[in-house]
């Protein structure tokens, strides 16, 4: 019987009645990547020999009586997330001999809970692109179109999901970084409400696996369905031991409804900064109609909605201040003088990163405190819905472009080009208030590419938009893998 495609709930059913051990399922996983991952290029840093006396000692615990969430279930993991024993380089060639000696706390989670790790899947260069390809593991191919990419930065781990290298994995998120490969591999995932998982040991080598909580970025599931990410994410949310979990323990609220009729949802597919192309715009649009078929309540618009505009610019703002913190000294004064040269009446997109690139301690609490402003308008608006569908990005998966300088590529929107960086504008809606967002499958492109949508939720109510991802499953579909 082929497994490969089977969800993490049948495995774990399957394990249980002893219909396959986990034995047969790793390996059964790992001869689908050793003949299929030469063309893809998802699995950066196998860990086979691990994973196959993982699996048996599964088995000899399940025979002993023992039953855990994901027990002899084969998974991946993340480049970046620390694994003892393995390389963690996030793509940087002088990193390519740094081996932590202790797992992330979210690989400790994942065997804790019992799954079976098969190896590391592949990122981009410092988790900076919407692409994943470095120097040290070269580029990951979209399974559907090989000459387009995956998705960053956790393309790696989409690209395995919809080949069939494992039924779970974990990955990131900034800007993007688990929707974005998912709506390009037409897989699931969850971007959950921002410190809701630790983030420790997912750190930059060669730093230390400190306890941080950081800005913006969260940890979060991805899966072939939405019950799987519901299963992943309920191992891995609950505060670090280290620090909050010393006294706090995790209660998530229910989701709101269980049913599609009494769901309250506003649908967008236009966003004021960058158009949305036909074929997300198609997709937005399956989503909205299959609702209203459903009998949820369906609108187009809100004036409870926060501004998109200038969430977007704070978000910009926010984002790469923290990144160009870390700069040399020189290069920063230099960002420093072209950012003074800019015009007052400068309000663009580019302008928002130079000034946020810059910012002053005073500078980064006026904004945070501009956020808080947006928190309370979302929450305002969350009395009014329950959910907001929009696009992830405004295109399916685009060709692999390896242009030096990110600010010299563009993204072809119907015809059009347009900067790069730009398409980030619909990851940030969700991600500069820290809303949990759930990545779908919204179906082809007319090229058969897959489109995904994300459906943003209240926050720290994860349960709310992940559970009407399953109720879009059942409406519409899901996943399929490529070729089917």
């Amino acid at each position: 019987m082929e497994w490969n495609f089977r969800t993490a709930e049948q495995l774990v059913t399957a394990l249980r009645a002893g219909d396959v051990t986990s034995a047969e399922l790793t390996d059964e996983a790992i001869a689908r990547i050793e003949r299929d991952d030469a063309a893809i290029n998802a699995i950066c840093v196998p860990d086979f020999d691990r994973a196959r006396a993982a699996a048996r000692d599964a088995d000899q615990a399940r025979a002993r009586g023992a039953d855990r969430p994901l027990l002899g279930v084969p998974v991946t993991v993340k480049e970046s997330y620390d694994i003892a024993g393995l390389p963690t380089t996030w793509g940087m060639p002088q990193h390519r001999d740094h081996v932590p000696s202790e797992d992330a706390v979210q690989v400790s989670r994942l065997r804790a809970a019992g799954a079976v790790v098969l190896g590391k899947t592949n990122v981009p260069l410092g988790l900076q692109d919407i692409q994943s390809f470095n120097e040290i593991y070269g580029t990951t191919n979209n399974p559907w179109e090989h000459r387009r990419t995956s998705g960053g930065s956790s393309g790696g781990s989409a690209a395995a999901l919809a080949s069939g290298f494992g039924a779970l994995s974990i990955g990131s998120d900034l800007a993007g970084s688990l929707r974005t490969p998912a709506h390009f591999c037409g897989i699931h995932a969850h971007k959950p409400t921002l410190g809701l998982a630790p983030t420790r040991g997912m750190v930059p080598p060669p730093g230390p696996a400190l306890p941080v909580e950081h800005d913006l970025a969260v940890v979060g599931p991805m899966a072939r369905t939405a019950r799987d990410l519901t299963l992943l994410l309920d191992v891995m949310a609950g505060p670090d031991p280290l620090t909050s979990g010393a006294a706090y323990h995790l209660t998530l609220p229910p989701a709101r409804h269980e049913r599609l009729r009494d769901f309250r949802v506003l649908v967008l597919d236009d966003h004021p900064l960058i158009p949305t192309g036909s074929a997300v715009r198609a997709g937005v649009h399956r989503v909205a109609d299959a609702l209203a078929d459903g009998g949820a309540r369906v609108e187009r618009r809100s004036p409870l909605l926060p501004d998109l505009t200038e969430a977007a610019m704070l978000y910009r703002q926010l984002l790469f201040s923290g990144s160009a913190a870390h700069f040399p000294v020189e290069e920063y004064e230099q960002l420093r003088t072209r950012a003074a040269a800019l015009s007052a009446d400068d309000r663009s997109l580019d302008a928002a990163v130079l000034r946020g690139m810059v910012f002053s301690h005073r500078d980064w609490l006026e904004a945070n405190n501009r956020r808080e402003l947006h928190r309370r308008g979302w929450r305002r608006f969350f009395a009014e819905f329950d959910v907001v569908v929009c696009p992830i990005t405004p295109s399916p998966a685009f060709p692999h472009d390896h242009h030096p300088d990110p600010r010299e590529r563009r993204i072809d929107i119907d015809g059009t080009a347009y900067p790069y960086f730009d398409q980030l504008v619909w990851a940030g809606l969700p991600t500069m208030p820290g809303l949990p967002a759930t990545a779908v499958p919204a179906g082809p492109s007319p090229e058969g590419l897959p489109v995904g949508v994300q459906l943003v939720g209240p926050m720290f109510e994860d349960r709310t938009p992940l559970r009407l991802a399953e109720l879009l499953e059942q409406k519409i579909g899901g996943f399929r893998a490529p070729g089917q």
